[in-house]
């Protein structure tokens, strides 16, 4: 028999879920101290008699001193009235390590090929519902600490753990390339499906972290598989590369053109005629690229026509286009045949229609060119 009255604490560490006090079969007045997140369950014949909260509290039991003494003589000096005190720690006990105790296999969903897959990570646990947590799973043992809590649920851990990562990979279409950017979801939603679970033993899953996919690096399909996916990023990367680089030398031409459209705006400004100017002179120029200067002159280009050119230039062309008429005009040059005339005619059309010549001019010269001939 213990003596009149003793303290009954918790004497354990932040790793144990449950701890039973070594003091059994205590007297009447014994004070249990239970601090801020703990309970201790006492235990009386056997049975779960009361829960305890943070506090001090004075236990009652059957076992009397004095009297007890003559109670125990008829037991062998054992006490009938057996009384225990278990204490359950309820902090949140982080960094538990898990891991697949063999390979997860599916069928990866994005490109539809058998994989193998193993997993880890790691966890926290919190005791919620203290009596179902002891009379599920401690029963009569003195102590539950982290690694015997997870020796009881690693079969069962494995079993629900497998099913979900597969479950889950399909259901949210990852990309087994992928996965390391959806491992927060990943983890979330599988420790949403192993809640339930462990709340039957009366324990809380607190956090659930995957934070490792061991994937079949150097299996030959995963590989071929990887190339693929790898490869077509890789190709829309270069195209986009290339369409930036086409659009580049796109402005650089524009701005090229602009420059030099400045520049022979300039330019013209400075000699004194306009850009319709100078094309009624481009116009003149092939004109005569294609006819002699005589036959050219035979069409009868007039001065003022040319003089409109502008500057030195309309001034030059002008003149020689002057002598050009004049040399038309005197009877030693005519027309050896119809299709000659039917040039010269063309000629003056493409030039009236150039802006060279106007509909007054084109009719005189036109006149002037017909009385050549006769």
């Amino acid at each position: 028999m213990s003596q009149i009255a003793e303290v009954i604490k918790y004497e354990g560490d932040n790793s144990t879920f449950i701890w039973k006090h070594p003091c059994e079969d205590f007297n009447s007045l014994t004070q249990l101290v239970v601090h801020e997140s703990q309970e201790a369950i006492f235990f009386m014949n056997g049975q779960a008699l009361d829960l305890f909260g943070a506090g001090r509290y004075t236990l009652e039991t059957q076992n009397i001193p004095k009297i007890g003494k003559f109670l125990n003589r008829t037991t062998g000096d054992e006490t009938p009235f057996h009384a225990e005190v278990y204490f359950i720690n309820k902090t949140e006990q982080m960094a538990i390590k898990w891991g697949t105790d063999s390979k997860v296999q599916y069928i990866e969903p994005t490109y539809g090929f058998p994989i193998s897959i193993g997993a880890s990570g790691e966890m926290s646990l919190r005791a919620e519902d203290s009596r179902k947590l002891l009379l599920k799973l401690v029963g009569t043992e003195n102590f539950l600490g982290q690694q015997k809590l997870v020796g009881f649920f690693r079969s069962f851990l494995m079993a629900r753990v497998k099913t979900y990562i597969a479950q889950v990979m399909k259901a949210n279409a990852i990309n087994i390339f992928e996965i390391d950017e959806s491992l927060t979801m990943f983890s979330a939603a599988i420790k949403n499906l192993l809640v339930t679970d462990f709340a039957e033993y009366g324990i809380s899953l607190e956090q659930f972290f995957v934070t490792n996919i061991v994937k079949p690096d150097g299996d030959r399909q995963y590989e071929k598989f990887k190339e693929l996916h790898f490869r077509q990023y890789a190709d829309i990367a270069e195209a986009k590369l290339r369409q930036q680089t086409d659009l580049i030398y796109a402005q650089t031409e524009a701005q090229k053109v602009v420059i030099d459209s400045q520049a022979q705006a300039t330019k013209r400004a400075q000699e004194g005629y306009t850009y319709q100017q100078e094309r009624g002179f481009d116009v003149a120029t092939e004109v005569a690229r294609n006819e002699s200067v005589g036959q050219f002159t035979n069409m009868g280009v007039g001065f003022g026509t040319m003089a409109g050119v502008g500057g030195a230039v309309g001034g030059m062309v002008g003149a020689q286009m002057q002598d050009a008429v004049t040399s038309a005009q005197t009877p030693t040059q005519k027309p050896d045949d119809m299709e000659a005339f039917k040039a010269k005619i063309e000629k003056l059309t493409m030039m009236k229609e150039a802006g060279l010549l106007t509909e007054e001019e084109f009719n005189s010269m036109k006149a002037q060119l017909l009385a050549s001939i006769l």
